[in-house]
Order: C-alpha cells, then sequence, then structure tokens
C-alpha cells in the first residue's frame, strides 16, 4: 500500500487548496477570536476579580465592534473561498503520512535498532491521549484555551518525558519497598555501548537503560556482548546499565552513605542546559513552570519518585562511589513502590506516573482538529518520533453522510516505519459530533525480522466514538463498524499464510477515547460488548468492575488551574489519593444524587470515568510468541494543558527463545 505524504496527488491541486484556504482564514480567525473573547476561562476569571479597573472588559467592547466589521469584510472572500475549497475535498487524501528525513534531528529515532527475534523477547510501550486542540472558541468550552500555544508545550513535554532516561528499580528485600531519595542521586549513566556493574552504598538492583540527547551510538559489539552475559535487559534494550549496590539490610543508606551519595551531587559542575532553552514567556498559565513543577524535565527541582536530576561535573570523580557522569536528567520506573504493594496479586506493574513513559514506542492522540496546532505539535514530536500520521479525516461532504468542518482530530506518531495505514469515518455521528469526520485509523508498523528475512510487525488502531452522553445506540454501532474495519484491515494487509508465513505478528493493540466509563449504569450496553471478548483491558475485571488502582482518566475541567493540580507534581500526588481524585475527577453520574462534584463525595462510585482506553489482543498474533503487559500508567505530564489524562501501556512479547 502507497502512505500518502501530501494531502493531493499533485502540487496544483495543493497550491489551489492553499488559495482557497488563505480566502477563507481570515473570516475564521475573526469569528474564533470575537466568539472566544466571550468564553472565558476560570484562570481568566480569576485574573479578572483582581483587576479592580475591568480593563479586560473595556478591551472587549472596544474590540468587539472592529472585530464584526472585520468579519463582515472578510465575508465574500471567503464564500469564494469556500467554493473552490469545498470540491477539492473529494480527491484530497484521508492522511499525510510524514517521515523525518534528518534523523539527527529526532533524539530517540537515532538510537533505534532493529529488533531480530533471537533474544527472549522485546517490549514495546504504547501511549494514548486527547489533548484537546481544537479551535481556540471551542476550546473554551472545555476551560482550555491559547490551542497554539498549548501544541507546542504538549509535544515538548511529551518527547521530552519519552526521550529520557529509563530507570528500573529492583529491590532485594521483600519486607521493604521504599526507594528513598537518596538513593537516587547514586545512580550513574553508563557512556555510549558501556554496560556495567557499580557498587556504592545499599542492597539494591537498578536496571537502567539510556536514551538521553546526548546518547551515542548503541551497536557496538561491546554493548551486545554485555548484554548477553548480564540476563537482565531484553534484546533490543540499548545502552542498558546494571548498578549493583551492597549495604544494609531492608534497602535503607546509613546517614555516612547518604551524606557521601548527596555530597557527591552537591559538589559536582554546572546543570546542563534544557532541550530547547526555555525562552519563551507563556502566555497562558499552561506553560507556567513553578518551583517543583517537573513536567518539561526543565524545571530547578522535580518529584523524587518520577525524576532525577543531578549535576554533572567535569572534574574527576572518587572511583570507589562512582565509576561515571551522574545523569541530568532520569527518570525513575518503579517496579515495586507502595502504591503497587496494595495489590500484590497483579502481575505487571502499575502507577499513576508525573512522565510518559521512557522509551516510548507508539502514541496516539485524540483531537488534533485545529490544523495550524497540528503541525506545530508535530513539528515538536519529530524529535523524538521519526513517522507521523496526521490530519487524519475527511471535509466538505466527501466519504461521509453530513458536511464535516473539522477532520477526525486522530494523529499517530511511532519510531517504527509504518507499511500500510487506513482510516474510515463513522457515518452515524449525531449533534455536534457529526460536524467532525470522526472514525479510525489502523496502520501496520514493522518492529523488526527474523534471521530467516522474516518481516516483525504489529498492529495499532485509534479511535474516537460518540461523545454526546446518552448516545449508547450510536457508540454500540460505531464499536460493531470498528471491529468489522480491524478484521478487514487485518486481512487487506497480510502478505502471508498459515503454512508459509513472510510476517510475523507480535501485537494488535486499539487505543483512544472511547466517551464511555466502565462504571456508569448508563453504559452498560458498551461494557457488555463483544470488542471486550477479543481485545483484553488492562485495567478491567468485568463488565461494570474495574481493578482497584484504575482510575478515571476525565478531569473536572473547573479544577483545571487550581494550585493542587495545576503541575505534572501536584497532579500525580492528588490523584494518588481518594480523595484527591473526588475532587478534581469526572465521576459516573447518578440519577439518585445533586450534579454538584464536590457535594456527593460519599456516594460516588469507582475512581472516576475512565473514557481513555489501552487493549490488547492475543487473536491472530504469532502462536509460538506469548503478549503479556509489563505496565500501565496514568499520567499527568500534561496537567493544565487538557482536560483528559493519557495512559500508556507497555506490552512484553516473549519468543521463548534463550539468549544467544
Amino acid at each position: 500500500m502507497v502512505l500518502y505524504t501530501s494531502p493531493f496527488p499533485n502540487s496544483f491541486l495543493s497550491v489551489l487548496h492553499s488559495f482557497s484556504w488563505g480566502l477563507i482564514f481570515p473570516c475564521y480567525w475573526l469569528a474564533d477570536r470575537l466568539v472566544g473573547s466571550f468564553v472565558p476561562t476560570t484562570y481568566e476569571k480569576r485574573q479578572r476579580a483582581d483587576d479592580p479597573c475591568y480593563f479586560h472588559a473595556l478591551c472587549i467592547i472596544i474590540t468587539t465592534p472592529i472585530y464584526l466589521a472585520l468579519l463582515v469584510a472578510s465575508l465574500p472572500f471567503a464564500l469564494i473561498g469556500f467554493l473552490l475549497w469545498s470540491p477539492l475535498q473529494s480527491v484530497r487524501r484521508p492522511y499525510v503520512y510524514s517521515r523525518l528525513k534528518d534523523k539527527n534531528h529526532a533524539n530517540g529515532a537515532t538510537l533505534l535498532t532493529e529488533w531480530k527475534a533471537a533474544g527472549t523477547g522485546k517490549s514495546f510501550c504504547f501511549g494514548s491521549a486527547n489533548v484537546c486542540l481544537l479551535p481556540d472558541s471551542l476550546a473554551r468550552f472545555n476551560n482550555v484555551f491559547n490551542t497554539q500555544a498549548r501544541a507546542k508545550e504538549i509535544g515538548r513535554r511529551i518527547r521530552n518525558g519519552a526521550s529520557r532516561p529509563q530507570i528500573k528499580i529492583y529491590i532485594d528485600s521483600p519486607t521493604n519497598t521504599s526507594i528513598s531519595a537518596a538513593s537516587f542521586s547514586s545512580l550513574v549513566s553508563p557512556q555510549a555501548g558501556d554496560n556495567r556493574t557499580v557498587n556504592a552504598g545499599i542492597k539494591r538492583t537498578t536496571s537502567m537503560e539510556y536514551k538521553g540527547d546526548n546518547c551515542g551510538s548503541n551497536n557496538g559489539e561491546e554493548n551486545r556482548e554485555d548484554k548477553g552475559g548480564s540476563g537482565e535487559p531484553h534484546e533490543g534494550e540499548e545502552n542498558t546499565c546494571i548498578v549493583r549496590i551492597n549495604g544494609e539490610e531492608n534497602g535503607h543508606m546509613s546517614d555516612t552513605e547518604t551524606d557521601a551519595v548527596n555530597g557527591q551531587a552537591r559538589a559536582s559542575g554546572p546543570a546542563e542546559p534544557s532541550l530547547e532553552g526555555d525562552a519563551e514567556i507563556s502566555k497562558t498559565p499552561n506553560h507556567k513552570q513553578k518551583e517543583g513543577d517537573s513536567g518539561s524535565l526543565d524545571s530547578c527541582s522535580a518529584s523524587r519518585e518520577s525524576l532525577v536530576k543531578v549535576r554533572v561535573g567535569d572534574g574527576t570523580v572518587d572511583q570507589s562511589a562512582v565509576n561515571n557522569k551522574l545523569l541530568y536528567k532520569a527518570s525513575i520506573m518503579k517496579k515495586t513502590s507502595v502504591r503497587k504493594k496494595k495489590h500484590t496479586d497483579e502481575t505487571f506493574d502499575h502507577e499513576i506516573s508525573a512522565f510518559f513513559p521512557a522509551n516510548l514506542d507508539f502514541l496516539c492522540l485524540q483531537e488534533v482538529f485545529d490544523k495550524r496546532a497540528a503541525e506545530k505539535l508535530k513539528e515538536q514530536l519529530h524529535h523524538y518520533f521519526e513517522y507521523i500520521v496526521y490530519d487524519v479525516g475527511v471535509y466538505s461532504c466527501h466519504g461521509c453522510c453530513s458536511f464535516k468542518f473539522v477532520n477526525s482530530g486522530l494523529l499517530f506518531a511511532s519510531r517504527y516505519p509504518v507499511m500500510d495505514a487506513a482510516y474510515h469515518c463513522y457515518p452515524n455521528g449525531r449533534g455536534m459530533d457529526s460536524l467532525a469526520s470522526k472514525g479510525a485509523l489502523f496502520l501496520k508498523v514493522q518492529v523488526g525480522s527474523t534471521p530467516q528475512d522474516q518481516r516483525i510487525v504489529g498492529y495499532i488502531s485509534c479511535t474516537h466514538l460518540q461523545a454526546i452522553a446518552g448516545d449508547t445506540t450510536v457508540r454500540c454501532e460505531q464499536l460493531d463498524m470498528l471491529q468489522d474495519w480491524l478484521s478487514e484491515f487485518r486481512k487487506s494487509t497480510s502478505s502471508s499464510s498459515t503454512a508459509n508465513p513472510e510476517e510475523l505478528v507480535a501485537f494488535d493493540v486499539l487505543c483512544g477515547d472511547l466517551n464511555f466509563d466502565n462504571c456508569s449504569s448508563e453504559d452498560k450496553l458498551e461494557q457488555q460488548h463483544s470488542l471486550f471478548t477479543h481485545y483484553k483491558d488492562p485495567c478491567r475485571v468485568g463488565p461494570g468492575d474495574d481493578k482497584p488502582w484504575a482510575i478515571g482518566t476525565l478531569l473536572d475541567p473547573e479544577g483545571l488551574y487550581d494550585e493542587e493540580v495545576c503541575t505534572p507534581d501536584n497532579l500525580q500526588k492528588v490523584l494518588e489519593s481518594e480523595e484527591g481524585r473526588k475532587g478534581y475527577l469526572v465521576f459516573p453520574t447518578s440519577k439518585n444524587h445533586s450534579s454538584s462534584q464536590k457535594g456527593r463525595k460519599a456516594s460516588l462510585k469507582g475512581n472516576g470515568r475512565r473514557i481513555d482506553y489501552m487493549l490488547y489482543t492475543e487473536e491472530g498474533l504469532y502462536l509460538e510468541w506469548k503478549v503479556e503487559v509489563e505496565e500501565f500508567s496514568f499520567i499527568t505530564q500534561l496537567a493544565g494543558l487538557t482536560d483528559h489524562l493519557p495512559v500508556a501501556m507497555r506490552l512484553m512479547v516473549s519468543t521463548g527463545e534463550d539468549d544467544p
């Protein structure tokens, strides 16, 4: 299948489309600004309450007549542009595939090596988020604003979170699962292709794979030999360092050791500069970095549970304390923590994280409706993801039953090459949702090859269902269509037979905003849909019953700018407590209780409305391989930028073979 790298078949149509949109855009922009000035967010309301001179009200009185006059003047040009633009949509392609040509621009993609399926297995990490990048006037109804600035910041936070080093903490003591702050600063960063064991302070085993911005090549023979000998990392995990620390019982450091480690950090030189320089001054509260806000990995301090920021010294280091340079940016992926210990029967790790998972392989986004915002977001994501599919959907009356003003809002980013892609539009959208070409995006990616030159592939699907409450029948119909399209895409893109397979399927993942939860009584039909018999939900026990650690992904819009939740660290801490979740998450509605969110805490069911899903299946995969969930995360890194919590899942594909 040919992937579309431009929205139109030839340059003439592209130029004509640009010209027509140029005629429409002034009218669109003025209307957006005019409506937006009358829909304030809670942040703006608080600012205006502190304005004794009513300066903002005066500005609205002055600018409204100007906007209206300019809007009326631009209407004739917009009409001419629309008459040109609408017919062009019949030949427009359903998506645009962007591949980064200069790989030096991508911090993550340059470090990716092809999986040869020669070891015990490989893990793949998937992320999904609803980022609410609507035109600014519409985004304000969800209590977010400044769409263009948010798009750039969202992309920057995602790539910074995904490209940071990953450190997995394994604790030897079965009676203690704490990770002291002092132990964080004792971790070391390996040089490229270096893998060694370091002895320092406490009895703890740490597996760290470093994929930071300054990493070199990871294809050295020495690196591969070390991996085979350690037994800790799986094939495909580059730059892995095993740190072994021996000391006191129960994993605690002595005061002497703690002082020595902290002193080592204090004695080192100045911190590394940030990726972007962060010279921009934000116009919205969404981008304001406060003390302790680690959302962009550039703040002065950070959550000790999620980020370690240690200064790198230029001088020599005491070899008895540490054998390498200290990390300047690192993430702690805790394999055992207090909140995980409560559910010891779970077979995989789960947490509320202030960062996107390190080494994120695939990202599915919803509600990237604004085209200018999509370009800004794509530009930022290309610093980490080499392959991006964006501007997905149809416009005008082409391909769907009703007129579509905006696209599907779906965006897909990958570190692995995309082999095939297909998009389908849901024809049964109702109300406001019918104005967007909501649908499903299906992708086939190549993640490696076997020694016998068989391709190793994976399937990923991203969707966004009907949003209006009460439209249960519509969503069920869309789930039916989704299953049919999934089966059709698998058959049309498969190039192998059971007897003589040319390619091996490693995983099949479905994610997106399904707009129903597993707790609401109104969503019973969706909860019992046959989709969940084919795909597994790691957060779900059964229809109407979530696992106790699963939390809602829909934030209460009214509280987005509260001091308690406006930063990733603060939101993480709030959501770890039951009272915090009751105050800042949207819960299933009930006819027996008032609509006030905070006035019915005692009667709230579950841990909030979880409408963002990450599903996987074992059907149709290579029979000799086994797929298991290794880790599931609810992510707070986009605090203040969207009204949804992103989710992430790491799958382990086990081949059952021994390391060579």
